[in-house]
C-alpha cells in the first residue's frame, strides 16, 4: 500500500491515498507514529493489561475491564462486523496493518516505554472497536445508580432529585449550529468544543483523509478510523455532543456455586437467579491480572443472562451485574464510519447515524444547499422506569429489555439550535441533565449577533459568565454577619460573575463555595452518605459525598428543605470562615490545568484557566476538594459551511503525542488564550512527509515541519 503523507504548519497529518483501504492503514501508521504511547496504553486498557507496566494503581481499571468483558464484547462486535459488512470491517483491519506497522518507529520516539518497560504489541482486528468501548464504557455514568441507591437508602426517595445534577466522571459538550440566515456568508456555521478529562496526549487526533472517495477535516480518536464525531467533506459538516441518555443497566444477582463434575477447569460453576425463580448456569473463569512491581492478581470473571458481573461475586455482601446494549446487539456502530465519510449532504449524515449504537449523541449537521440537522442518534433499550434509576433485581419480572427507542429529532429554531447537555430531544432517554446555564448562555449570546463569521465563535468559546452563582449570591444579602464578612459579602454582590483567571472576586467566591460544600458535606444530615460502600474503587468518583454535593449545590442551596439543614447558617459560617483567612489570590492562582497522564510521577506546572464547571468556557474544578482542573474543552472546532479552508480548531497540547516534540505542546498557548487554528486543506501549502511505504532513517518528528513558501 502507498499513501502521501503531509503536514501542516502544526503538524497535523494530511494523508492522501488512492482507495478508502489505503487510507485507513496510512491512517494507522501515521496515528502509530505520533501516538504509539497513548495507542497502547488505550489497547491494554481495554484488554485489562494495564497494570502490567502501570504498577498497582491500573489494578482497578484491569478488574472492571476484564469484568465487564471490554475485549471479548469488542472481539464479538468485530466477528458481527465482518458477518455484517465486510467491507468495513476490511477497512478497519487495514488501520489495524498500518498501527502494527508503525507501531515500532512511534515507541522508538516515545519515552513512556523506555520509562515504564513496556514493549510495544500487536493490535489484533478488533482492538479499534476496543479502544472505542474502554474509552466510552463510563459516559453514559452507569455508576450513578449506586449512588441513587445509597441516597435513598440513607436519606429517602426524594434523594434521587437533590443529587440530580451533572457530577464527576461525565463527559458533556457544547454545540452549537448557525444556519445560513444568521451568518455573514449566507452558510451555516457548526461550533462548540467536547468536554472531557483532558489527557496528555490528547483525545482527540486533528487530521485530513484524502482519497477518490472523500476528502474530509476532523477530529479522530487515536486508535479508531476515520473521523466519527466532528468532520467537515466539503459540503456537508457535523459535531456532535453527549445526549445524556440512560442505555446502561445494573441488575442485583443471587449467585450460588454449584458442582461442575470432573474436569472443571476453573473450579466450582456459578448459577444466577432467574426471574422466572430458576437457577441458571453462568458463565465463569479465572483470569490473571499481572502487576508491575507486585503480585499478580486473580479476577473471577463471571457472566449471567442479565450481564458480566462487576461487584462481588459468589458469597459476597452484594452481586451486581451489567447490561449495557453492544454485549446484548454485539454492535458498536462502525458501520456508521464509512458512510459518515462519504457523505455529501445532510441526508447522508443522517442515514448515516441511525447505524450509531454508543455513546449516545446528539448530532447537529448542516450542508452548502441549506440543509440542517438535529437529531439523536444511538441505541437506547425500552424497558421499565425503575431499571433507568436504580439498580433491579434479577430475580424479578419486569425489568427485562423489550426493543430500542426510535431516536427523536430536535427543532432548529430562528435559525439556532444549541445543545449543552441540557434537556432537549435527548430528554426521553436520560435520568439527570446538566443544568440549563450553558444552553441558555450560548442562546443568549448568539442572539445578541446578528451576521456571525468563524472568528466571531471565540467569544461564545471563551465565555466566563457563571449563571449558578445565583443559587449562594441571593441568599447573602439576609445573612448577619460581621464586619469583616459583610465586606465579602459587598464585594460579592457587585461582582459580575465571570470566572477570569485574573479576578480575585472569582476566586473569592470559589473559596466561599467551597467551604459551603465542605460545611454541607460534613453536617450530620447528609454525612450518613459520607462513607462509601464497598465496590470497587473504579466506580469510586461516583460515590464520594463531597464531590456529590459540589455539583449538586444549586439544587440543594434552592430546594424548599433539605433535611431540617438551616443553610443560611451553613453559608453564614462559611463567609466568615472566609473573612478568617483572609487572601488575595486570583482564580487563575489555584485553578490551574491538572491533565490526567498514563505514568503519573512525570512533574510538570500547568497554566492558570479561566471558566469554571458551569461555564460555556467548561474547565470543572471539584469545590470543596479542588480548584484544580481535570476535565474542559479536549478540543475547539468552528465548521465553516461557505468555505472549509475558513474553518478553524484546535486541541489542548498538540499534534504530536511525544514529549518535548515541536509539536506536543504549540497549541496550548492558542486553546489558553481561545484562539483557533486554521483548518489548511490545499496541498500546494503542506510540507510533504513521506510516501507512507518509505523507510526513512531520518529522525521521525524532529525536523523542522514549515508551510511550503
Amino acid at each position: 500500500m502507498t499513501a502521501e503523507i503531509y503536514r501542516d504548519t502544526w503538524g497535523i497529518p494530511h494523508l492522501r491515498a488512492g482507495s478508502a483501504r489505503e487510507l485507513a492503514h496510512a491512517q494507522g501508521r501515521v496515528t502509530a507514529r505520533d501516538r504509539a504511547w497513548q495507542l497502547e496504553v488505550e489497547r491494554h486498557r481495554s484488554q485489562g493489561t494495564s497494570a502490567a507496566f502501570l504498577g498497582a494503581e491500573s489494578v482497578g481499571w484491569d478488574r472492571f475491564a476484564r469484568q465487564a468483558r471490554l475485549d471479548d464484547t469488542a472481539r464479538r462486535c468485530f466477528e458481527a462486523l465482518e458477518e455484517r459488512d465486510p467491507e468495513t470491517a476490511a477497512w478497519v483491519v487495514a488501520y489495524v496493518d498500518g498501527v502494527n506497522a508503525g507501531l515500532a518507529e512511534g515507541a522508538a520516539r516515545a519515552p513512556g516505554f523506555t520509562a515504564s518497560g513496556l514493549t510495544p504489541g500487536r493490535w489484533e482486528p478488533w482492538s479499534p472497536l476496543g479502544v472505542w468501548l474502554g474509552t466510552h464504557i463510563l459516559f453514559a455514568g452507569f455508576p450513578a445508580k449506586l449512588w441513587r441507591e445509597e441516597a435513598v437508602l440513607r436519606l429517602g426517595p426524594e434523594a434521587v432529585g437533590l443529587f440530580a445534577m451533572d457530577g464527576p466522571g461525565t463527559a458533556g459538550s457544547n454545540g452549537w449550529l448557525v444556519s445560513g440566515e444568521r451568518t455573514a456568508t449566507g452558510q451555516a456555521l457548526i461550533a462548540g468544543d467536547p468536554h472531557r478529562f483532558i489527557e496528555d496526549p490528547g483525545v482527540y487526533q486533528q487530521i485530513h483523509l484524502s482519497c477518490p472517495e472523500f476528502d474530509v477535516v476532523g477530529l479522530a480518536v487515536p486508535g479508531v478510523p476515520g473521523i466519527a464525531h466532528f468532520a467537515h467533506t466539503g459540503t456537508v459538516a457535523w459535531a456532535i455532543t453527549n445526549a445524556m441518555a440512560d442505555y446502561q443497566d445494573l441488575y442485583r444477582e443471587r449467585l450460588r456455586r454449584v458442582d461442575a463434575g470432573e474436569g472443571a477447569g476453573d473450579g466450582p460453576a456459578v448459577e444466577a437467579l432467574g426471574p422466572d425463580g430458576v437457577w441458571r448456569a453462568a458463565a465463569r473463569h479465572v483470569e490473571r491480572v499481572e502487576v508491575a512491581g507486585g503480585e499478580p492478581v486473580e479476577v473471577e470473571v463471571i457472566e449471567t443472562a442479565r450481564g458480566p458481573v462487576v461487584i462481588g461475586g459468589v458469597g459476597a455482601e452484594e452481586s451486581v451485574s451489567l447490561r449495557y446494549p453492544p454485549r446484548v446487539t454485539r454492535d458498536l456502530g462502525f458501520g456508521a464510519l464509512l458512510p459518515l465519510l462519504r457523505a455529501r449532504r445532510v441526508a447522508d449524515v443522517d442515514r448515516a447515524f441511525d447505524a450509531w449504537a454508543e455513546p449516545v449523541n446528539v448530532v447537529q449537521a448542516a450542508d452548502t444547499e441549506g440543509g440542517v440537522l438535529h437529531r439523536v442518534a444511538g441505541r437506547v433499550p425500552v424497558r421499565a422506569t425503575a431499571g433507568r434509576t436504580r439498580v433491579v433485581p434479577a430475580w424479578e419480572a419486569g425489568h427485562e429489555w423489550t426493543g430500542w427507542h426510535e431516536m427523536p429529532y430536535g427543532p432548529v429554531d430562528d435559525g439556532l439550535a444549541v445543545m449543552a447537555n441540557q434537556r432537549g430531544p435527548a430528554a426521553p432517554l436520560g435520568v439527570e441533565f446538566a443544568p440549563p446555564h450553558r444552553a441558555a448562555r450560548i442562546r443568549q449570546l448568539l442572539d445578541a449577533g446578528t451576521k456571525w463569521s468563524a472568528r466571531d465563535m471565540r467569544a461564545i468559546h471563551m465565555d466566563t459568565h457563571l449563571a449558578s452563582a445565583a443559587a449562594l449570591l441571593d441568599r447573602l444579602p439576609a445573612l448577619e454577619l460581621s464586619a469583616a464578612a459583610a465586606g465579602i459579602r459587598d464585594r460579592l454582590l457587585r461582582w459580575n460573575r465571570h470566572m477570569d483567571a485574573d479576578s480575585r472576586t472569582a476566586a473569592l467566591y470559589a473559596r466561599v463555595r467551597g467551604a459551603v460544600v465542605r460545611r454541607l458535606a460534613a453536617h450530620p444530615a447528609l454525612a450518613v452518605l459520607a462513607e462509601p460502600p464497598a465496590h470497587p474503587a473504579v466506580f469510586l468518583p461516583w460515590l464520594a459525598l463531597t464531590p456529590r454535593v459540589a455539583f449538586a449545590l444549586e439544587n440543594l442551596l434552592t430546594a424548599r428543605e433539605l433535611y431540617g439543614v438551616d443553610r443560611d447558617d451553613v453559608l453564614r459560617a462559611a463567609v466568615e470562615e472566609v473573612a478568617a483567612r483572609p487572601g488575595a489570590s486570583t482564580w487563575g492562582d489555584t485553578h490551574r490545568l491538572a491533565p490526567w497522564r498514563a505514568l503519573t510521577d512525570t512533574a510538570y506546572d500547568e497554566p492558570a484557566l479561566s471558566g469554571d464547571n458551569d461555564c460555556v468556557l467548561s474547565t470543572s474544578s471539584v469545590p470543596g476538594l479542588t480548584d484544580l482542573s481535570a476535565r474542559g474543552s479536549a478540543a475547539r472546532y468552528v465548521w465553516d459551511l461557505a468555505e472549509r479552508d475558513n474553518s478553524l480548531w484546535v486541541v489542548p497540547f498538540g499534534a504530536d503525542g511525544v514529549p518535548g516534540t515541536a509539536h506536543h505542546r504549540d497549541q496550548l498557548p492558542l486553546w489558553l488564550k481561545g484562539d483557533l487554528a486554521p483548518v489548511i486543506t490545499d496541498w500546494n501549502t503542506l510540507t510533504k512527509e513521506s510516501d507512507e511505504s518509505d523507510e526513512s532513517d531520518e529522525s521521525y518528528g524532529h525536523r523542522d515541519v514549515r508551510r511550503r513558501p
